[in-house]
């Protein structure tokens, strides 16, 4: 029999923070999974910095998975916020025009666009992620004509009925009580092994009339797939891919919310290979601030929506555009950013190698400041982040087995917090060996 725990009566032996916890658990959905293996109540957060309702302070190397790539509660996005809600600013506006909207797109043309040599339009989605990969699916089958999505092993794009048939994680995706339609399978950058190219493979799928694969409306990818445990795709694949969709008449779509914003070096994760996708989907950090907000950018050749075609309530979230606009101008108007995290990422990936050294078989795997080390042990991965946040490190697990030990930290973050958190993992992997 299922025990439902109910919420807990005040009692004098019990602060409030312990009830509130205590009543918080009881009443809140099964379906929740951070809070079951991180057991802090959090209280406040700056920078790197998050505190729980103890007053114990942790690293937060998990940064709201990508979505606080400036860490918490940047000052200068703070100040904009709180300024404009004082101000009576417009907080929601569909998607009426109003400065704050004018201001950010301004910022986008200015600070993202113009300085890369990208022409794109700018669609404002629903709120999350996974709202801006389903209208960048629609629209791929609209300008095409055509309904199947190429998608690859371990993608993870979101958890909506359209958004969720393209990605590859058998506990998401609900079998057998969810059809998921409209998706081909192909195999990621390295999936076969090292002496298997599987763009190759996927230009023999699309070439052959009699391989099961339709035509594609998109091929869509992560160049690193965060979810699915850091796996880097190539220069040469992205490149390769970037042609067979030329060749096959489908566009390429690049889902670009976790590893995007900086997260890899670049604000955009496909820079590095010289690529132009067609669609470009982002959210997580683009609000700077942790603001839900998401954005499709596409070629205006592809811009063939009909007026209120594809919408949604919280489609213009102004208190978003404000420190979206703040995030933009403040990081990415000269190369100190990129140049801090190129610095951080040497620095990162040195330690890991250092650690992967001692573990029997492990592997750093990722790019940027989205990294981290392949232990091909569930239980050993999970042991490692358990005890890290014994020691005030927050950490999560990565992969379709969670064997991977991600790190996520602000790209803002000091010296010495890095410094600070790379020891504490140090610490709890030499007395974790196997």
């Amino acid at each position: 029999m299922t025990v439902v725990e109910s919420p807990i009566e005040p009692s004098p032996n019990l602060n409030s923070d312990v009830l509130a916890t205590r009543t918080a658990r009881a009443l809140e959905s099964e379906v929740r999974s951070y809070s079951r293996r991180i057991s802090a109540t959090f209280a406040t957060a700056d920078g790197s910095t998050i505190t729980d309702s103890d007053g114990r302070q942790y690293l937060d190397f998990l940064s709201g998975c990508s979505a606080l790539n400036y860490g918490h509660n940047d000052p200068d996005m703070a100040a904009a916020l709180v300024e404009y809600v004082t101000s009576f600013g417009v907080a929601h506006g569909m998607d009426l025009q109003t400065t704050a909207r004018n201001e950010f797109l301004a910022a986008v043309q200015g600070l993202l666009l113009t300085p890369r040599g990208l022409d794109y339009r700018v669609q404002f989605t629903g709120p999350t992620g996974t709202n801006a990969v389903e209208a960048a699916m629609k629209l791929a089958r609209k300008v095409t004509g055509r309904t199947n999505i190429v998608a690859f092993t371990n993608g993870f794009h979101g958890v909506t009925a359209g958004a969720l048939a393209a990605t590859g994680n058998q506990g998401h995706r609900m079998a057998p009580f969810v059809p998921l339609p409209g998706v081909s399978r192909a195999p990621f950058d390295g999936y076969l092994g090292p002496d298997v190219n599987t763009a190759a493979v996927l230009d023999k799928f699309l070439s052959d009339p009699s391989s099961g694969f339709d035509p594609p409306a998109a091929i869509l990818l992560e160049t690193v797939q965060s979810e699915g445990g850091l796996n880097t795709a190539s220069t040469a694949w992205l490149q390769e891919v970037r042609a067979i969709a030329d060749k096959h008449g489908a566009l390429l779509i690049i889902d670009d919310i976790q590893a995007g914003c900086g997260r890899t070096g670049t604000f955009f994760s496909f820079e590095p290979a010289q690529i132009v996708p067609d669609i470009v989907t982002l959210s997580k950090s683009l609000s700077g601030f942790g603001l839900p907000m998401s954005i499709v950018l596409m070629r205006p050749e592809h811009d063939q929506w009909s007026p209120g075609e594809h919408n949604g309530t919280f489609r213009g979230n102004n208190l978003a555009f404000v420190t979206a606009t703040i995030a933009l101008t403040k990081y990415w108007g000269d190369n100190r950013l990129a140049d801090a995290i190129a610095a951080n990422s040497v620095t990162m990936t040195g330690a890991l190698q250092r650690l992967a050294s001692s573990l029997s078989g492990a592997q750093v795997k990722g790019r940027g400041m989205l990294v981290g080390i392949e232990t091909h042990d569930t239980s050993l991965a999970s042991e490692i982040t358990g005890q890290c946040f014994e020691r005030g490190l927050i950490l999560e697990t990565a992969g379709p087995l969670d064997t991977v030990v991600k790190l996520l930290p602000p790209l803002t973050i000091t010296t010495d917090d890095l410094d600070a958190g790379l020891d504490i993992l140090s610490s709890v992997v030499q007395t974790t060996q196997r």
